[in-house]
């Protein structure tokens, strides 16, 4: 069994979160530019084992999609061709920023830190994204 990979896609920036090797525990990856994603990935997947990747599934409060679901579509179409092999999963991601900014300040995360590292916020997102794909999954 392989790690799974967690990703909040955003225009410019996305988080990633990866498991350990036993799909135990989710961990922040790092923040990438979202243009340099597709390659970032196919990079950390010849080093590491990934058996599924999960993408946030961008949809508003009353459940309909977000302006950014297109671009996530693009983004898991082009990933499905390429690398038919390694299965990708959407799994809603509403309210996780909201989620990950209280996270930040109950961690006590400087008011410095959040305004200028925002790239911390999507890494955390992607993190609490693959934390509720894995309870949901009962892992």
């Amino acid at each position: 069994m392989g790690r799974i990979l967690a990703i909040d896609y955003g225009k410019k920036r996305t988080g990633l979160a990866v498991t350990d090797p036993l799909c135990i525990i989710a961990n922040g990856l790092a923040t990438v530019a979202t243009s340099g994603l597709f390659d970032f990935l196919t990079e950390y997947i010849s080093k590491e084992a990934v058996s599924q990747l999960v993408i946030g599934k961008p949809l508003q409060p009353n459940g309909q999609p977000s302006e950014n679901l297109a671009r996530v579509e693009q983004f898991v179409n082009r990933w499905r061709k390429a690398h038919p092999e390694l299965p990708i999963d959407y799994y809603d991601e509403r309210f996780t920023s909201v989620i990950a900014h209280q996270a930040m300040l109950a961690g006590g995360v400087k008011k410095k830190t959040r305004r200028e590292d925002k790239g911390l916020v999507d890494e955390i997102s992607a993190t609490i994204i693959l934390q509720d794909y894995m309870r949901s999954k009962g892992l």
